[in-house]
């Protein structure tokens, strides 16, 4: 696709997208002038987060100005907190002591849409934190610093595994640096020139890993530079990445991202191998090169360091065979720990995840421990996520099983897991099994920001909607409105909502709910537009509310059924049988309980055992056509039904009525 075709959908221009891309981590060069269908799917959500995120920031530059003039006391007595760089909503509410619900609505009131497994940034959490009165502490990022339960568990479960049994696994490699250095040229150079015996010809398909062979040995590389799961994981005290490789340019130096990603690689705790690439170039300088790394504290090996350092041009692909030989030999030094218990569920992070047109929910996994297999039941945050329906390698090709150090696509999720989210295979998948439809509701609720609203009993109908909106308290308002609407049996979902025109996203999920798509005061751009045509979802725009809401009460009004009352009258004991058709009997008998009356219907009843039932087509007392027939009088009864009717049968007597409660709306004054 275009980049400037993309750049037209996004309303801005191509040069400014390019510029801006390197900054939301999608590094595809200043130059470039065609991407691949997932890459661009990924800058369209990478652009729609980056527009979201400066909305936000202006209504919280807004709120600083205020607070700035309020009374401050507050904050001595609230206490200090430490925050990393990406937080999840629960687990800022957790370290604040406060309901994660509360703090999702001041959020919605600042201007932030989201729910409570999303992560927000330092900046926006520290704002938040602090408008209630915390003392925010930057947290130094530590391999150790997750502190939450599941992840705790899971790595006392690799730990234990390697004691039980520990054998060598795949190193996994991740590659950072400053932009423009040649991350990206770098990975597509070892992609092609080191690829497994059979691959070429094959397709690559693009899954956010992929893994070479070198010297008989195998290289899992994370595919996309300076990846989130990288940071996200960081940021939960887990580990992704065994070896990374700083690709400093030679041409240009250290520069500031090269330091951030030295501190974060230090951080991480793990070994680097910096590659010195672009020799090529005609202003090339490795000495001033490796001088300035010395001074950030990478001294070269050759001037008595120990920062293992490789001259390269990632263009020309020279010396990339000698890069790779340095990673095996990093990892050779680091042998003791780049081990895995192949036996037993497998245990993984995600690097990668989104929704596929027409595979559905889709992730790449890293695996990390264990074997994973074709049918094991996936789980995350303990709850079920669906069962593996295939597994495919970066090339496309199924596999049965994916060993430890491996990534792989993953087929047979029920709705799209977190980046940066851990995934294990349940030892016991009954006891996943049993939580099944509630697990996956709270997951796609959690993951779509659904709103759902709660009743009780039976479900019989069912209304599922996207709304987007230009505001916020439009949105609100909305929701509001709709969260009071209380209807036994009738359960409305909204599967997605934000601020911002409708995106793909938004037609993806109400094609797979069957969802309606309201635009309040936005539109959807013509591609999206023709997906929704091609998909065979509606969508609906509205300018004004009550219009949005006289829709919405028309469609409720449509699929929500009648109630039937059942109103039990009287009983009448069968005394003779006067007649006896194919299609109907005339009995009679003694009223022995209420009344019996014309035009209802019976249950017919010998002994204990209701055998059928009939309706009463004709009353008759004292040879008269009557209405009705109280307790103690003797009457007649023509009845049409199949059931043979006996002396002796209580014929139990009922009215049903069909009662339709009109749903109204109440927001018109």
């Amino acid at each position: 696709m275009n980049v400037t075709e993309i750049a037209r959908q996004l309303n801005v221009s191509a040069k400014e997208l390019l510029e801006k891309l390197p900054e939301l981590g999608i590094d595809i060069g200043k130059k470039a002038i065609k991407v691949d269908p997932a890459q661009a799917e990924r800058i369209v959500q990478k652009w729609a987060e980056y527009q979201r995120k400066l909305r936000a920031q202006e209504h919280l530059k807004e709120r600083e100005e205020i607070m700035a003039h309020q009374d401050e006391t507050a904050v001595e007595e609230a206490g200090e907190i430490e925050l990393p760089p990406l937080v999840a909503v629960r687990d800022l509410a957790s370290k604040m002591q406060m309901p994660v619900t509360e703090l999702i609505k001041i959020l919605m009131k600042n201007g932030i849409l989201a729910s409570q497994n999303e992560r927000i940034d330092f900046e926006t959490a520290s704002i938040m934190a602090e408008d209630l009165g915390f003392k925010v502490k930057k947290e130094q990022a530590t391999a150790e610093g997750a502190g939450e339960e599941d992840l705790e568990r899971i790595k006392n479960i690799m730990e234990a595994g390697r004691e039980h049994k520990a054998v060598p696994r795949s190193p996994v490699i991740v590659v950072m640096g400053h932009v423009d250095h040649g991350k990206t040229r770098l990975l597509d150079a070892i992609r092609k020139t080191n690829v497994m015996e059979g691959e070429a010809g094959g397709i690559t398909q693009h899954i956010g890993a992929y893994q070479i062979e070198r010297n008989g040995r195998r290289i899992s590389f994370i595919d996309t530079p300076g990846h989130e799961a990288f940071t996200v994981m960081r940021s939960r005290g887990a580990k992704v990445a065994d070896i990374a490789i700083l690709v400093v340019a030679v041409d240009d130096g250290v520069q500031p991202q090269t330091k951030e990603a030295v501190d974060i690689i230090q951080a991480a705790k793990i070994p680097l191998v910096v590659a010195l690439n672009k020799i090529d170039k005609p202003d090339a300088n490795v000495e001033k090169t490796k001088k300035d790394l010395s001074d950030i504290g990478l001294l070269p090996e050759e001037w008595g360091g120990k920062t293992v350092m490789q001259e390269i041009s990632a263009k020309q692909g020279i010396n990339i065979d000698k890069l790779l030989d340095m990673v095996l030999l990093v990892a050779d030094l680091e042998k003791d720990r780049i081990t895995a218990n192949p036996d037993g569920p497998a245990i993984g992070t995600i690097i990668e995840s989104h929704v596929d047109k027409g595979e559905g929910p889709v992730a790449t996994v890293l695996v990390q421990n264990g074997t994973l297999r074709v049918g094991d039941c996936l789980g995350v945050h303990g709850a079920n996520y669906g069962r593996v329906r295939a597994l495919r390698d970066w090339r496309g090709e199924d596999m049965a099983a994916v060993p430890p150090g491996t990534p792989v696509k993953i087929l047979g999720f029920k709705a799209a897991p977190a980046v940066g989210d851990i995934m294990e295979v349940s030892i016991n998948p009954s006891e996943l099994e049993t939580k099944k439809v509630k697990a996956n509701r709270r997951i796609i609720d959690e993951m779509t920001g659904t709103k759902r609203i709660p009743i009780e009993g039976e479900v019989k109908a069912q209304f599922n909607f996207v709304i987007r909106g230009d505001v916020l308290g439009s949105i609100e308002a909305i929701l509001g409105t709709i969260e009071k609407v209380d209807v036994p049996g009738l359960a409305i979902d909204v599967i997605a909502k934000g601020l911002g025109n409708i995106t793909e996203g938004d037609v993806l999920a109400a094609e797979a709910t069957g969802a309606v798509i309201y635009g309040f005061n936005v539109k959807a751009l013509a591609a999206v537009e023709e997906l929704a045509r091609e998909k065979k979802v509606e969508i609906k725009y509205f300018k004004i509310i009550y219009e949005l809401f006289d829709d919405i009460e028309g469609r409720l009004n449509a699929i929500v059924k009648p109630e039937i009352v059942i109103t039990k009258l009287g009983r009448v004991r069968v005394a003779a049988i006067f007649r006896h058709e194919a299609k109907y009997m005339i009995v009679g008998g003694p009223v022995i309980e209420g009344a019996a009356e014309a035009n209802a219907k019976v249950n017919i009843w010998r002994g204990e055992e209701l055998i059928g039932e009939a309706d009463i087509t004709e009353l008759q007392s004292g040879k008269q056509k009557v209405n009705d027939v109280m307790l103690g009088q003797e009457c007649g009864l023509k009845l049409a039904g199949k059931t043979k009717i006996e002396v002796g049968d209580i014929l139990e007597i009922f009215k049903e009525e069909s009662k339709t409660k009109e749903i109204k709306l109440s927001v018109k004054n």
